[in-house]
């Protein structure tokens, strides 16, 4: 599969959560609802992979939401 097809089954992955719950919840629900959209259609991701931001000198582990794999 192309990156292009990869890309437009994410985002309409993602176009189907929004249309579903709307705007105006927080992050963790669209999370939450994408990560089962993702593996309704078969797509492969991981959740959560930490990510290491420097911030005014401090080495920080922050999460970042999805990866697909």
């Amino acid at each position: 599969m192309s990156l292009n097809e990869i890309t437009a089954r994410i985002i309409g992955a993602a176009i189907e959560v929004h249309i579903a719950l709307g705007p105006e919840l927080l992050e963790s629900a669209y999370e939450e609802c994408l990560s089962q959209e993702l593996q309704l259609r078969g797509i492969s991701f991981e959740r959560q992979k930490p990510l290491p931001v420097k911030y005014k000198g401090a080495r920080l582990d922050v999460g970042i939401g999805l990866i697909w794999l």
